[in-house]
């Protein structure tokens, strides 16, 4: 059976989710086979065996913590040229987008990014994207070339599959531009206890009803009863009332969970765009006309300061 290759994201050997879902949408179209590199990437391979992965490559060389991108680029370039599979999936971060996109150029084959789907076909895998800030739904294929795809995260569920996992060795020959960009310095991002905003599977958003950054506590309640991640739109963000790191929409993260509940957001077509995806989208808005209407699943028409308390307070009934 034809072989997918599976670059990884990990941290120290902790596998993240968008990876595992990786490893489920390639179990369609081949046998998936893992790429890990840097510091722990041989801790990688129990996990990536048991969700499916029949081989494990490993690099641990110094070059990918020094230096920026390139060596990663360089690594799947020799896995590439090892594994010649049909296809290359990667996560779609902003960093997984570069290391696919130069991938593509050195390889000379087409790129698809933000895939939400992709199933096997007749001329090669077919990918779903959702284009033009999400109002339309595209099916793709590379014409060209081993198709290297970046897929968005929770566009699959993870689903666990044993398989061998044979761990293997990579040997990476850096090219000249490797050590063009050094790191110096990193400071360790400070957790708020809550998932990650673009992997969570539930995210609870406030916009400019909110009114004010001292009421984003009501977010933040609803969002931990739920376990949820916490947004922002653009219009909260400008305000000062949440950081630029939580802003969902297109000049800031795309997400596409299970659940996205949307307090106080009118539903412009900036913060469709990077929501719009979502599986069941949930809107709180007082006035009934807002835009973001249209576009959900469940809305209801209140004053947030009100709703979201009670929601908040049933959810945490329920639960307890």
């Amino acid at each position: 059976m034809a072989e997918v290759l599976v670059f990884v994201d990990h941290v120290d050997g902790a596998v993240r989710k968008p990876t595992l879902e990786l490893l489920t949408l390639a179990r369609r179209i081949g046998e998936p086979v893992a790429l890990a590199v840097g510091a722990g990437a041989a801790g990688t391979a129990g996990v990536l065996a048991g969700h499916g992965a029949v081989r494990v490559l490993t690099a641990q060389d110094a070059e990918f913590a020094d230096y920026l991108v390139v060596p990663k680029v360089d690594a799947l370039q020799a896995a590439y040229e090892a594994v010649s599979p049909v296809a290359v999936l990667v996560p779609s971060s902003a960093e997984g987008k570069e290391i696919a996109a130069r991938l593509a150029v050195r390889i000379g084959s087409g790129l698809i990014t933000d895939a939400v789907d992709l199933e096997a076909g007749e001329q090669g895998p077919v990918a779903t994207q959702a284009v033009f800030a999400a109002s339309f739904t595209t099916r793709s294929r590379v014409s060209r070339g081993t198709p290297v795809i970046t897929v968005k995260p929770n566009s699959a569920p993870v689903e666990a599959a044993g398989a061998a996992g044979a761990v293997e060795s990579l040997a990476v020959t850096f090219s000249g531009q490797a050590t063009g960009t050094r790191v110096v310095a990193r400071t360790p991002r400070e957790s708020t206890g809550r998932p990650e905003l673009t992997e969570a599977a539930i995210v609870v958003s406030g916009g400019r009803g909110v009114n004010g950054a001292e009421n984003f506590a009501l977010i933040e309640a609803l969002a931990d009863s739920l376990g949820a991640a916490v947004g922002a739109s653009r219009a909260a963000v400008d305000a000062g009332w949440y950081p630029h790191s939580n802003q969902v929409g297109q000049t800031g993260k795309s997400v596409s969970p299970q659940l996205y509940i949307a307090s106080g957001i009118s539903g412009a077509i900036q913060h469709r765009a990077g929501m719009q995806t979502s599986k069941t989208i949930v809107a709180i808005n007082k006035d009934a006309e807002a835009p973001i209407f249209d576009l959900v699943d469940y809305g209801v028409v209140g004053d947030l300061f009100q709703v979201v308390p009670q929601l908040t307070d049933e959810v945490k009934s329920r639960k307890g």
